[in-house]
């Protein structure tokens, strides 16, 4: 099943999602030429096995946290925290607390 992505000039909400958080799933925002945006769902105990990407990355906390895994060091992220990975930069994420994460993807190395 192919996942929808937001057309060119539609306003997306990436607000916490609160109360609705537990019910929640990772979705895709919009995926362009360059660049790909989605709303990664973890809950607590849930974790992204190691991984890399092509281009360069963000991931940022909008509530919950996890523990994001670079370069053999561990961080706690928090909302409203973001860590900017280079491309091909392994990571892996565990959250602590249900958590939602904006993860913007440069698609093209650089």
């Amino acid at each position: 099943m192919a996942l929808t992505h937001t057309p060119s000039g539609q306003v997306v909400s990436v607000l916490p999602l609160g109360d609705r958080l537990a019910q929640a799933t990772s979705s895709a925002i919009l995926k362009a030429g360059q660049l790909e945006v989605m709303r990664v769902v973890l809950p607590a105990g849930k974790s992204m096995r190691e991984h890399q990407t092509p281009g360069e990355i963000t991931v940022q906390c909008l509530e919950g946290t996890v523990h994001f895994q670079s370069g053999g060091a561990t961080h706690l992220l928090r909302a409203g925290d973001l860590v900017h990975l280079q491309p091909r930069a392994l990571h892996a994420l565990t959250a602590v607390q249900d958590a939602s994460l904006l993860v913007t993807i440069c698609l093209v190395a650089g």
